[in-house]
């Protein structure tokens, strides 16, 4: 299939070239037996793409999409077989007959050797339930730890958390398979353990990680530097050495403030691997509606030194490190359906979480800021395209 174009709200025109993505989803292993290839791996998987890109999120909707095209995609695709692949078939493939991670690293590198490289330094974990796979009368479904670039709202790696392990022992094996020399990995308090500290030390990268009960004792150590030197008459201690940024936005109907303070700390208080610096995060929130105000503070500590960041950068990759909720959850939650889309088996649903991520990256990639507005441009010019194989 040809090439297609595609202009965002800045009128700038970026190209989606469908038969180059064809040629990456040839060297995806097919798993099937002989007997039971009816169609080409490389075409229903660029199918189903092409219908999800388009608004189709569920398999059943998926199906019929292709039905509906299925000469001009047989045309396009130059495959003999002129019936189109049943919503059987499809979940079949899904779950049996490709390995996701292997599906996701040709995605993912797709994207960034088609529309630049890795750019960014930050890379943020965080974990999501698949809420669409939680049994009837169970509370637990399919769960996927991801290594994620916030900055270019692209999804490196995922892994299932197994049922008999959490995220905080999962993370090491997502962190192994990941390049992190000159990287930043970036985490809530759940991850902020000395062994993953030592893990990215070891493989060349640096950790930012935030404070809170889960390590009370780090939690009370790292607060100790933002506590005023005691004043006494005939004596005085100055205060350590601090640096402090601050931003103000709105967003979400709120006036929010953040106020970043950094402290290294240069006489190695804070027993903890290869810890540097400490910072303080102060958030003030006021409801424009309301004019409510809300006020939280939360602490982090830093494997980078004063000369790799300073505490403007610090609040910019803090900042980053929150916009994955509205980045990528949930835009695969609530635009892409992910939620509400019902799947039995654990490799269909990590193929479609795959199938999600490759959809908000491209996006990205493509200028677009709003998930929604780039389907129905998707679905207009792959619709026109493919008036060309009538």
């Amino acid at each position: 299939m040809k090439h297609i174009t595609f202009t965002n709200e800045q009128s700038e025109h970026f190209v989606f070239d469908m038969g180059q993505l064809l040629e990456r989803l040839a060297k995806v292993t097919d798993l099937r037996n002989a007997k039971g290839k009816r169609y080409p791996l490389p075409i229903v998987l660029a199918s189903i793409l092409l219908a999800k890109l388009c608004g189709e999120q569920k398999p059943t909707g998926i199906t019929e999409w292709i039905k509906l095209r299925r000469k001009q995609l047989m045309t396009a695709f130059q495959c003999q077989r002129q019936t189109a692949p049943s919503l059987n078939t499809i979940r079949r493939i899904m779950e049996d007959a490709i390995i996701a991670e292997e599906m996701h690293q040709i995605l993912r590198s797709f994207l960034h050797q088609e529309y630049g490289g890795q750019q960014s330094v930050l890379i943020v974990l965080d974990g999501k339930t698949m809420r669409g796979t939680i049994p009837k009368g169970e509370t637990r479904g399919i769960h996927l730890l991801a290594a994620y670039l916030p900055e270019e709202g692209i999804v490196l790696l995922q892994v299932v958390v197994d049922s008999k392990e959490n995220e905080v022992s999962a993370a090491p094996r997502l962190v192994e398979k990941l390049d992190l020399r000159q990287r930043v990995v970036c985490g809530d308090a759940l991850f902020t353990q000395r062994d993953l500290s030592v893990q990215i030390i070891a493989q060349g990268g640096d950790y930012i990680w935030f404070v809170k009960d889960n390590q009370p004792q780090l939690g009370a150590d790292v607060e100790q530097f933002f506590v005023p030197p005691r004043k006494a008459q005939g004596w005085h201690i100055e205060p350590l050495p601090q640096e402090t940024a601050q931003t103000t936005g709105k967003a979400h109907g709120r006036l929010e403030q953040r106020t970043l303070t950094l402290i290294s700390d240069e006489t190695q208080f804070v027993e903890w691997p290869g810890l540097r610096q400490v910072f303080r995060l102060e958030r003030r929130a006021v409801s424009c509606r309301t004019g409510e105000c809300t006020r939280e503070t939360v602490y982090g500590i830093t494997s980078l030194s004063p000369e790799q960041v300073d505490a403007r950068q610090m609040l910019q990759w803090t900042q980053s490190y929150w916009g994955i909720e509205n980045g990528l959850h949930y835009r695969r939650d609530t635009t892409l359906q992910e939620d509400s889309t019902r799947m039995s088996g654990k490799n269909q649903a990590e193929v479609m979480a795959t199938f999600n991520n490759f959809i908000v990256g491209l996006a990205n990639k493509l200028g677009f800021t709003n998930l929604a507005s780039a389907q129905r441009v998707f679905d207009a010019k792959v619709n026109i395209a493919l008036l060309d194989y009538l």
